[in-house]
């Protein structure tokens, strides 16, 4: 055999062991790289996990929170806010005027117990309505309409928020219970239920429960399990001065919305009687209200304070009354509308600082 044979003869073999060796060395490497690529794999994965657990409370978090806001939302809180205002503004008053001490608790009881009749009222309304908000241009985007609230889930809601506030009502006296009740009657049954799709006049006689928290604000000051029935002038005039106000208010929105009722078959005075006599009307109550709100001052129950304010705010609200008969557009009626909101609370606040100084 030659030397070139022999040679030959065994490279094979060499070139084998290198092969099984290289082999040996790939699977190895080959091996961490898998191992390092599974590691790597798993610890994507746990991230994402992470990630995605992460995500999922947050959008838990953030549907409770969008829960939340539209449940409030079906309150029609900007209402709720001013009724509350002008109720705990009289429990003010009837300590100072009374002087009678209220407990920390006693206001906590009565601020829950009227903002909870309150926006009971407006959700109960709410519900009842959902058919026409669901025409009206204005409302169909309130939770029930837009499909965000469902109509057994806020039904249950709204008699929950009433049912405590009775409740919480009838611990404070039974004078307050009654005023309480009376509202949601008033409100619920004789203007939403009643009224508001058959008579023109709908406000008008609904308007009075817009007056009662003023009553139960009163009286939740007065002691004993029977409470007093509050024969001063001085709520019923407060009282007063929220219903006079109510039908200015409301009659604004409806002569800049009067195409929006009209649709929905609510028979609200502009729609019925025209725009031009509505706006004829509201300066009627409008004239009321200046002297009905001096009221309080010319018989002696309040200041100078509360007599400018009542005065410069009630003569403006006549003209800006005027300046919509005259200019009677919908954007002029609207924006007498967002100004009538200020108006009664400037009244209010005028009230609380009077008495704060007076008595």
């Amino acid at each position: 055999m030659s030397r070139h044979s022999s040679l030959h003869s065994i490279q094979p073999v060499v070139y084998c062991d290198r092969h099984i060796h290289c082999n040996r060395n790939l699977r190895i490497l080959l091996h961490h790289d898998l191992q390092s690529v599974t590691w790597k794999h798993e610890r994507t994965h746990l991230s994402l996990i992470g990630r995605a657990q992460l995500l999922v409370q947050r959008q838990e978090t953030k549907s409770l929170i969008s829960q939340f806001r539209t449940y409030y939302e079906f309150t029609k809180p900007k209402i709720w806010y001013l009724l509350v205002f002008t109720s705990l503004s009289a429990t003010f008053v009837a300590t100072r005027v009374l002087s009678i001490a209220f407990s920390p608790l006693g206001w906590i009881v009565a601020a829950s117990a009227i903002a909870a009749g309150c926006a009971g009222c407006n959700a109960l309304t709410n519900y009842h309505d959902r058919d026409v908000d669901a025409v009206m241009l204005r409302t169909r985007h309130r939770p029930l309409p837009s499909g965000r609230l469902a109509p057994r889930a806020a039904l249950t809601f709204a008699l929950g928020l009433v049912i405590v506030s009775l409740i919480l009502s009838g611990l404070l006296n039974l004078f307050s219970l009654l005023w309480m009740g009376l509202g949601i009657l008033d409100n619920v049954g004789v203007y939403s239920l009643l009224l508001k799709r058959r008579s023109p006049f709908n406000i008008l006689l609904g308007g009075f429960s817009g007056g009662l928290p003023v009553l139960f604000g009163w009286s939740a000051v007065t002691p004993g399990l029977v409470g007093n029935l509050p024969l001063a002038p001085i709520p019923i005039l407060m009282a007063g001065l929220v219903f006079v106000w109510i039908p200015v208010h409301i009659w604004f929105l409806a002569v800049s919305n009067r195409s929006d009722y009209s649709r929905a078959g609510i028979p609200m005075l502009p729609v019925v009687v025209g725009s031009a006599t509505a706006l004829r009307l509201i300066i009627l109550f409008s004239l009321i209200m200046v002297p009905f709100s001096l009221a309080l001052y010319l018989l002696g129950y309040l200041g100078p304070i509360y007599g400018a304010v009542a005065l410069v705010g009630g003569l403006a609200n006549l003209a800006g009354s005027l300046w919509v008969l005259y200019k009677p557009t919908e954007k002029n009626a609207w924006r007498m509308f967002k100004v009538s909101s200020p108006y009664l609370f400037l009244l209010f606040i005028a009230i609380i600082v009077d008495v704060a100084l007076r008595y």
